[in-house]
């Protein structure tokens, strides 16, 4: 028996060292951490937002945690955030490489596309290229103007037969967004009963909470279990599904397409690939492939979930909702839609909308980034390869950056004098190397969409529906829960 428990006790000692957990000299500290779980444990899984602020009042604006077997630095609050991420930018812009979103995506085509690339030549090369093309196909420009004008045309279409009735506006709001960026990729928009369309949004939704929600991070944290038929095999069922579609679309632009005359994204990129030939460069169909995912995921999921919070504040403080109409009314007085120039006459409507981004709080956590060599952050030592998490939550609530940190309030973003000023903690798209390749986009959106609905109609929270919930449902992106709208058409509209 003794000799039993000795080898035991020995068996015990041999695993806690191997699979021991040990933070390098002068790295940033954090709670104790358990072999093969790290700190899978000091966390809510369902939304680790509330530990991670708790975390940071114990350890400070940079501290870590183990994912697994592997240290993470949480980066919290403006000054920390601004350091890393901008005087730090190059250092601290890697993406790491072995986390379930990177296999996710990656399960049929074996390019990293622009979001979850890693700081190299390809990514730099690919997101110039990007940004060129999205500007080149009207991006802020009046023919993307008119695009989303044009798509703002049928979400109105379906709310006027709603009226009086509350309806659900999850779906709508996913598919007109969707819509708007399929015509930049594919110059097509999809009725929002096509097949290809509802498929999409269900990617977006579906994927977006398992990546970043308990079966994410159980992939990312326990390596051994990631080929048990556990629910995260459904993103990469999905995402290989995805990819086949991708493959589809593009086999069907190729047939009708012209050299040198590009319809879209993906012409654009054929002459590219066309015009590099055989000189070794990073451009391929596969990394198309990858970009065509990148730029339909993040032009539908943040624009239309911030669409969703916004109609929810919207609804439940009537009294801002009628201020920004009767802005709207008094600045688009005698015209037949609003310009994205007319911002600049509407104030109220910008904070509003500033607000909006601020509550919403649709990307908590950025995309994780990684540190390309071994730096110094705040005082800190942290090894090349080392993963990075910029809380976003932490600056956008940040008390001391804003009058109101913690409730919906417009003023946020006005003057004494009721002018729009952006306060420097404004950061829901990142900073830094890495910031969002579709802010623009975004922003325009969210403008036309806001205040075109704004002018026709009057929306209202349902009689029935009981106190609204403004608890986000986690995931990679955030989105309001579930809730249903009444819609009214305006007299003035």
């Amino acid at each position: 028996m003794f000799a039993s428990l000795a080898l035991f006790l020995l068996a015990l000692t041999f695993f806690l060292l191997l699979f021991q957990t040990r933070r390098p000299k002068n790295f940033p500290p954090g709670p104790r951490a358990i072999p093969i779980l790290g700190n899978l444990l000091d966390l809510n899984l369902e939304s680790p937002i509330a530990d991670l602020e708790r975390l940071s009042k114990r350890y400070g604006n940079v501290y870590s945690l183990f994912i697994g077997p592997k240290p993470a630095v949480i980066i919290n609050g403006l000054q920390a955030l601004k350091e890393a991420l901008v005087n730090k930018g190059a250092a601290l812009s890697g993406r790491p490489q072995e986390q379930m979103v990177n296999h996710a995506v990656r399960v049929k085509a074996h390019a990293p596309g622009v979001i979850l690339a890693d700081y190299s030549p390809t990514w730099k090369e690919h997101r110039r290229f990007g940004l060129m093309t999205l500007r080149n196909f009207g991006l802020g420009k009046t023919s993307m103007e008119q695009r989303i004008l044009g798509e703002i045309q049928h979400v109105t279409k379906l709310l006027e037969q709603s009226v009086g009735k509350p309806t659900d506006p999850h779906v709508l709001f996913h598919n007109a967004a969707a819509n708007v960026i399929c015509q930049v990729l594919f110059a097509k928009r999809f009725d929002y009963d096509d097949e290809f369309m509802k498929f999409s949004v269900r990617l977006f939704q579906d994927t977006s909470k398992l990546i970043n929600g308990r079966w994410g991070m159980i992939y990312d944290t326990i390596p051994m279990v990631r080929n048990l038929p556990l629910p995260f095999q459904k993103a990469f069922q999905l995402f290989a599904l995805s990819y086949e579609k991708r493959l589809q679309i593009m086999a069907e632009s190729k047939k009708s397409r012209i050299p040198g005359k590009p319809r879209h994204f993906i012409d654009c990129y054929l002459d590219e690939l066309d015009k590099r030939g055989n000189d070794g460069s990073s451009f391929s169909e596969d990394q198309l492939c990858a970009l065509l995912l990148d730029l339909h995921f993040a032009g539908t999921d943040t624009t239309a979930n911030t669409l969703l919070a916004g109609f929810l504040y919207l609804m439940n403080y009537p009294e801002v909702q009628e201020r920004c109409q009767q802005e709207i009314d008094k600045i688009l007085d005698g015209k037949d839609h609003a310009s994205f120039e007319d911002r600049d006459q509407m104030p109220y409507v910008q904070a509003v909308i500033h607000e909006i981004q601020r509550m919403a709080n649709i990307v908590p956590l950025s995309v994780y980034h990684c540190t390309t060599q071994d730096t110094e952050l705040m005082g800190y030592s942290i090894p090349r390869g080392t993963t990075i998490i910029p809380n976003l939550t932490s600056v956008l609530f940040e008390e001391g950056q804003w009058k109101y940190p913690r409730e919906f309030n417009p003023e946020n973003f006005l003057n004494d004098k009721g002018e729009f000023f952006k306060p420097e903690a404004f950061m829901p798209f990142s900073i830094g190397p890495r910031v969002c390749l579709g802010e623009a986009l975004a922003r325009m959106e969210l403008f036309l969409f806001l205040v075109s609905l704004l002018r026709k109609f009057k929306f209202i929270w349902p009689e029935d529906a009981g106190e609204p919930d403004y608890t986000p449902v986690y995931g990679t992106t955030q989105t309001p829960k579930p809730y249903r709208m009444k819609v009214q058409l305006r007299g003035t509209a």
